[in-house]
């Protein structure tokens, strides 16, 4: 049986979380992060907002305090890029599919005049320092190279927190305040579960396209930074869990209880997104949920930097920006297509959830 592009579409705003579907969602950070199997989250604010769009109701105080308690935590397990994963997974995430990451840090040390050798100091610099249960800002982890002599000026300081998380030795714990903190990622998570090979690349296949399908290999691929041959052996090993679909002559990869509930119906729904959402960071191609002459405002210069968004009916419809004030936050849409009065009455109301996730009244602001 073949879909419609329009199906897929609707499959997948179920899949991520923002449409009801067939199975209960996940009702806790917990749940969320280990539905997606991992969640971008290089900026805090977007990662905080991406589990409190789907968890109607909480505030950022609810999300931190889960976050404190280790229900997730933030790394550079894949695509060298930080990202939300579940907390006993992130051991073997990183081993898994960070290997092509650890591989190019020479190129990056050849650019930053950092040698290997002192890339291994300042990590086990590092480890010494937080052993027995200590937590660095990144201005603490910066003294510590400092005094042991390990030059951490310009790049290098993230660098080699970057290196030393990739290698597993720290990972990045809730913010104290306004400040980043590190930890020993072994002491953080004491009891990590490690798959073979093939039991893990079969559970991020499975997490991916349960979350995201139906979708490609190719965007699994381009998800996880993973080879293409490692890519097919992920979903051959995920064996009955996944199936495929035909979409207009594309084959695609999802789970069979998803495609054997059917398309969820239309929907003329609005979502207030984050900036770096799985909606669109979770595929390569992205020609369903957005109309290609507006990608140059979500990502403006294509740095990689991707806006916040308003989704309406599955498809970016406007961007939008936050100001954070000390008595109310400023939020200001950019529309991308015709929004009449009554369209952005609707968007306004959609803004309700975000003002009660943060704690505060809301401004909306339009050109």
């Amino acid at each position: 049986m073949e879909f419609s592009t329009r199906d897929t579409l609707a499959w997948r705003m179920a899949s991520l979380l923002l449409r009801p579907g067939h199975l209960s969602p996940p009702a806790d950070v917990a749940g969320v992060v280990e539905w997606f199997g991992a969640m971008q989250a290089q900026d805090v604010a977007s990662g905080l907002w991406s589990l409190g769009v789907r968890l109607p109701g909480s505030t950022v105080g609810d999300v931190q305090a889960a976050l404190e308690r280790r229900e997730a935590l933030r790394t550079w397990p894949m695509r060298g890029t930080v990202h939300l994963v579940p907390s006993r997974d992130a051991h073997w995430m990183l081993a898994v599919l960070g290997e092509r990451a650890l591989a190019g840090a020479a190129r990056r040390r050849e650019v930053l005049g950092l040698s290997e050798q002192t890339a291994d100091r300042a990590v086990e610099v590092l480890g010494a320092a937080l052993a027995g249960g200590g937590r660095f800002t990144r201005d603490e982890c910066r003294q510590a190279l400092a005094e042991a002599g390990v030059d951490c000026a310009g790049q290098l300081l993230y660098h080699l927190l970057w290196y030393a998380s990739q290698r597993g030795v720290l990972c990045i714990a809730p913010h104290v305040g306004t400040e980043q903190t590190f930890v020993l990622l072994d002491e953080w998570v004491p009891d990590p579960h490690r798959p073979e090979r093939d039991e893990a690349l079969a559970t991020i296949a499975l997490r991916y396209f349960r979350s995201h399908g139906p979708t490609t290999r190719q965007d699994f691929a381009g998800w996880t930074g993973l080879t293409a041959a490692d890519a097919r052996r992920g979903i051959a090993a995920a064996g009955d869990a996944l199936t495929t679909v035909r979409v207009e002559g594309v084959e695609m990869v999802m789970t069979p209880e998803l495609r054997d509930a059917g398309p969820p119906p239309p929907a003329d729904d609005l979502w207030t997104l984050p900036g770096f959402d799985e909606y669109l960071l979770g595929f390569k191609d992205r020609s369903l949920m957005v109309d290609r002459e507006h990608l140059s405002a979500i990502v403006p210069g294509g740095n990689g930097v991707f806006q916040s968004t308003v989704v309406r009916s599955g498809r970016v419809v406007a961007t939008w920006k936050r100001t954070v004030g000390r008595k109310q936050t400023v939020v200001r849409v950019a529309p991308l297509v015709d929004l009449d009065p009554a369209e952005r009455a609707r968007v306004e109301e959609a803004f309700g959830p975000y003002g009660h996730f943060v704690g505060q009244p809301l401004r909306i602001d339009w050109p």
